[in-house]
């Protein structure tokens, strides 16, 4: 049944985008929720055992309390949990000898159908005691709470609750605690098979609501403002059922404006511009669906009266953009870290005359996900901590850069062609789910 739904659902959103006259329908929230916790349920029972064992964690404990969830918890709640509950401990132990991974909850319930809850209250009235009994009864080697300077998302554990736990746990066991940072990252960065089948979808989801709201169905030259098409996004998400991560964003580079405005930064942008005949726009935008997130950007090109194609200095600017994006996916190979690839992908830009600068991120369970940063818009000789962490396979990223070039037609003003795009690295190679924009659009369409 399960691979009946799985195939139904597929079906539904990989029709060639020329058979669809509408977006694919949305699952319905039940729908959504089996979903969720059919990916959920695989990745516990499947990804995490080699995970633990790549690390070298044989117990993994993960404590949170209502409505201050660990980032890594709040990714192995069912769907059906919004939050945790009270104190929520998780601890996952490796028996190894090739056994199945204990999944326990000290709770005072099942966590779903995926954790077994093992407080007995009669025996241990005080949650921290049932949790050193389970620690005593399966001595563990190695116990990683989840830590960490560099990287957010893998530092949940709240000081007060580090605290409570120290104090609590007996002491022959101190000398076995770690930090579980590497396997926090990797539980977060690495997509199993299942979650694979389904990203391209959700990409190719996103680029179509883009290929909506940029369109003369939204945009009015001379009376529409990028405002305007940036809250037609917010409300389109919502109204197909979907949710954003972030507040997109619409901007605009013309012909008449200075090269400074290439310099300018985000939080510098007018807080609206009236969009006109010639403008350039740029579009920066992301959705969540089914717990994984899109992170894309995009340029559309408002025709002129009478103009019929995209002058040609501003699609030569976009294959410079696609250059760097190829010649950045070129050098991802397992192990090299994030520094590293930025580094050799810089210099060869530089070598092809290329201005050019890369700022990419991991992404799936969040839009700036953990793994590997390569490169940020104001480190780009490096990125401390974050940048040091390796590449690994399966893993996906947003290819986030931009490539600056003069634009004849604009009396030689430069034009930054900002691009981003989702991707995925599979340990041979690295692809985008669902293509990438290789032609400017117009508005109108041609």
């Amino acid at each position: 049944m399960k691979k009946l739904f799985t195939a139904a659902l597929l079906l539904c959103f990989l029709l060639p985008l020329e058979a669809q006259k509408e977006l694919p329908g949305i699952l319905s929230q039940r729908e959504q929720a089996r979903v969720v916790d059919e990916i959920l349920e695989d990745r516990l029972d499947n990804l995490l055992p080699q995970l633990m064992r790549r690390e070298g964690i044989d117990m993994w404990i993960i404590i949170s309390r209502e409505y201050n969830e660990d980032p890594v918890m709040k990714t192995m709640l069912p769907s059906t949990w919004l939050s945790a509950r009270r104190r929520t401990i998780m601890v996952f132990f490796d028996p190894g000898q090739g056994k199945p991974i204990e999944k326990i909850a000290i709770a005072r319930y099942d966590v779903g159908r995926l954790l077994k809850g093992e407080w007995n209250l009669d025996v241990y009235p005080n949650q921290w005691e049932a949790l050193m009994n389970t620690i005593k009864e399966k001595n563990p080697k190695k116990i990683g709470l989840n830590n960490s300077e560099y990287f957010a998302l893998a530092d949940g554990l709240v000081h007060s609750e580090y605290e409570a736990f120290m104090e609590k746990l007996p002491k022959e066991f101190h000398s076995r605690v770690t930090s579980a940072e590497r396997l926090a990252i990797a539980w977060l960065e690495t997509r199993s098979a299942r979650e694979l089948e389904i990203y391209p979808m959700i990409c190719r989801m996103g680029h179509m609501i883009l290929q909506e709201g940029l369109s003369e169905k939204v945009i009015h030259p001379g009376v529409t403002t990028t405002t305007d098409v940036v809250w037609w996004l917010r409300d389109r998400v919502k109204e197909l059922g979907l949710d954003t991560w972030f507040h997109p964003s619409v901007s605009v580079q013309r012909a008449d404006m200075g090269n400074n405005e290439f310099l300018r930064s985000f939080s510098k942008r007018p807080e609206q511009d009236i969009i006109q005949h010639g403008d350039l726009l740029h579009v920066d935008f992301g959705i969540t669906y089914l717990r994984l997130n899109t992170d894309q950007q995009q340029h559309f090109y408002v025709l002129r009266p009478g103009e019929t194609e995209v002058p040609e200095g501003l699609r030569k600017a976009l294959e410079r953009g696609n250059r760097l994006q190829d010649i950045l996916a070129s050098r991802f190979e397992e192990g090299k870290t994030g520094n590293e690839i930025l580094k050799e992908a810089l210099a060869q830009a530089k070598e092809e005359g290329l201005v050019a600068s890369i700022y990419t991120h991991p992404i799936g369970n969040n839009g700036h996900g953990a793994g590997p940063a390569i490169g940020m818009w104001d480190m780009q000789s490096g990125v401390p901590g974050t940048g040091e962490y390796p590449l690994f396979a399966n893993t996906a990223y947003s290819i986030e850069l931009f490539a600056a070039s003069e634009v004849p037609e604009w009396n030689g003003k430069i034009v930054r062609i900002m691009l981003e795009e989702d991707g995925l690295y599979d340990g041979d190679q690295f692809r985008f789910l669902d293509g990438r924009m290789e032609e400017l659009l117009t508005i109108p369409r041609k």
